[in-house]
């Protein structure tokens, strides 16, 4: 989904802020987070989402008319858009920064690699189309991403990766979230387009702070092979510290060209969690959206 938001100009104070000024300039929101719902494509190895109100209006009216509804929301915290903390993956019973694994989780949390630790990000985000740089609609099923396939993106598209970016890799496979089949998007028996291992070190050598992508894993999942192995996992959480966002809407943006933006992500702290369900945020003022469409 697509927001334009307008702020109505005031005279800037003396202590102007530019980021305020551009805000008030014009912003283009892209929400990168899909929508929560009962049955929607996720990995089976988490706890589906459910949804109920446990209170309906009309269960119980106040003296004045007045009645509430509420919520009861079950979920694993890997279903939906989601980022993984560092403590989501291990390797040989190692964590990221070598922590042992078992004794990382203490009272069944991780106090020092759970999700509450990823501090809110506001940084510089960089979008990476590879099927509009294989001159695709989207990648194949089962395709892996190679560093070739990313360099040829960064070189059509002129957004290199600077350190501490977060760099969203588009596969087009985005597409079949909405589908009519959940099965089609998992991919069990085809396969799901994505980065290797080689990608992930591709990644990691560019600096990344976090990295996303619109499928159900982040990485290729080879055909009939499901998340039997993660090697990208390996490489980017536990040996490079960096974070994955996975499940992400990215189409939007490259409908509208946009390769650079602000990127926006705050997890919920769930103390010592493996990860969070986040609602990822591209914005663009609108100087920058002028400027790509001159």
């Amino acid at each position: 989904m697509t927001t334009h938001v307008n702020t109505p100009s005031g005279a800037p104070g003396p202590e102007a802020d530019p980021l305020r000024e551009a805000v008030r300039g014009g912003v283009t929101i892209y929400d990168l987070g899909r929508p929560l719902f009962a049955g929607m494509p996720q990995s089976p190895n988490h706890p589906a989402y459910t949804h109920t109100l446990p209170r309906r209006h009309g269960d119980r009216t106040r003296s004045d008319g007045g009645s509430a509804a509420n919520d009861l929301i079950s979920m694993g915290t890997h279903v939906g858009t989601h980022i993984d903390a560092l403590a989501h993956v291990s390797q040989d019973g190692r964590l990221y920064g070598g922590a042992d694994a078992a004794a990382a989780c203490v009272g069944g949390r991780y106090p020092e690699h759970g999700v509450h630790t990823i501090a809110p990000m506001v940084r510089c985000g960089v979008l990476l189309d590879v099927p509009a740089a294989l001159g695709v609609e989207l990648c194949e099923p089962g395709y892996e991403i190679t560093p070739a396939d990313l360099d040829a993106t960064v070189r059509r598209q002129g957004t290199e990766p600077s350190p501490g970016d977060v760099i969203l890799v588009r596969s087009g496979w985005g597409r079949h979230f909405t589908g009519s089949d959940p099965q089609v998007y998992l991919g069990g028996e085809s396969g799901v387009p994505g980065v290797g291992e080689a990608g992930a070190h591709w990644l990691a050598e560019r600096g990344a702070h976090a990295v996303g992508a619109d499928t159900i894993a982040f990485e290729r999942l080879a055909p009939g092979q499901g998340h039997s192995v993660l090697p990208a996992h390996r490489v980017l959480l536990v040996e490079s510290g960096i974070y994955l966002i996975e499940t992400m809407e990215l189409d939007e943006l490259a409908r509208d060209g946009v390769h650079a933006f602000t990127f926006v992500l705050s997890p919920l702290p769930f103390f010592g969690a493996t990860g969070s369900p986040v609602r990822p945020l591209a914005l663009v003022t609108a100087q920058a959206g002028e400027a790509r469409r001159d």
